[in-house]
This record gives C-alpha cells, structure tokens and sequence, in this order.
C-alpha cells in the first residue's frame, strides 16, 4: 500500500493519502517513456527551417568561362553549391515533424515516470494550492517551505491564473493543470508538487 504525507502550504504536515497502486506503483518501462519524450519533442518542433536551392538562388544564369581550354574546372554556373553564394545541398524546407503513439503507450509512460516519482519519494502532496493574488515571492516561500525550492513542477486541479502568474517567474518551476499533465514535464521536474485535488483528478483518470 503506497502513502505519503499531505502538507499544507506552510509546509506543516496535516494528514497522509494513499496513492493507487495502478497509477502510482506500477514497475517504469523505460522503452516507452523515451518513445513517449522523443515524441512529446517531435510534435513541439516548428518545422519553419528553409534554405535555397540552386534552382532558387539569384544570379547564375551565365556560364562563368568556356567549356575548355582555360586550364580551370568546367562549371556551368556560378551558384552551384561549392561557390559562395550558391545554392545548399538538399536544403531543408519547412515540413511537420509532428506524428502520433497509441493511447496505451501514452498512458504507460504517464503512469512510468509518476511511479518513478512515487518510488524516489519526489511527490509532494499539499492539501490546497491557491494564492488570493499573484505574489512570486510568496509562491517561492510556498516551494521552500515544503521543500520543491528546485526544479520542480507545481499540478493544480484546474486553471487558477494566480497561481500561474505566481510561479512562472521562478527559474525551474513550472505550473500545469491536473488535465494537461504529460510525460516530458514530469520527468524533467525533480520534484513534483500535486494538490490533493488534481492527485483525485489524475488518479480518476489513469488508474
């Protein structure tokens, strides 16, 4: 049976809460959790690179000197790729890096990395996260109260922009909603802090 303490946002200790086995206790697959990330990145990609060709460079259209008899290489143009100014090589052109995984991987990889979390004693649980108004240096002193003043990701139940415009100025936290929780946020967090309401959310879901 999986249970960790439940704080409160002065970092005082008020309770404990048992984690689901199936979300929080389930042995990682790696293998899935990098295709989960590789993919995560893949679909952040803009794609906008864009480079020209030599059919696409200005200038060119003249043969720079005769076929032979110059004693020089035979070039028929001077923007082909080995001149400055040339065209490039198989120039690169916007395209979208984006593709899909299968929903079970998803979920897999989800439940992995929150395991993991669970296993290593980095989830922070704390009964409610609200601030009454954005207040950055109260929101810091909130994360070293309970420990999370590193690299952390806060997970409230739904969107409370006081507690975003709260942390988003601190260097390595990040603040997400219980709904749009995902693989790469939660590995690249060293601590993840959850409020009692948004672990129910996630629990609900993926268990």
């Amino acid at each position: 049976m999986l249970k960790t303490n439940v704080y409160d946002m002065s970092g005082k200790l008020v309770g404990e809460i048992e984690l689901s086995e199936a979300v929080f206790g389930v042995t990682p697959n790696e293998s899935v959790v990098h295709d989960v990330v590789k993919n995560h990145l893949a679909n952040k990609r803009q794609g906008t690179q864009s480079s020209l060709t030599r059919a696409e460079v200005s200038g060119g259209g003249r043969k720079p000197w005769r076929q032979k008899g110059t004693g020089r290489a035979r070039q028929g143009s001077t923007r082909a790729p080995q001149w400055t100014h040339g065209g490039i090589v198989f120039a690169p052109k916007p395209r979208d890096y984006s593709y899909s995984l299968n929903k079970k991987s998803r979920r897999l990889a989800l439940k992995s990395v929150l395991s993991a979390k669970a296993a290593e004693q980095n989830i922070i649980v704390i009964d409610s996260i609200k601030m009454d108004a954005p207040k950055t240096k109260d929101f810091a002193a909130f994360l070293a109260a309970v420990g999370a003043d590193c690299k952390c990701l806060v997970v409230t139940a739904a969107a409370d922009q006081n507690v975003v415009k709260s942390g988003r100025n601190i260097p390595g936290c990040e603040v997400t909603f219980a709904n749009l929780i995902n693989v790469y946020d939660v590995l690249n967090a060293k601590k993840l802090v959850v409020d009692k309401a948004a672990l129910a959310k996630i629990e609900e879901v993926f268990a």
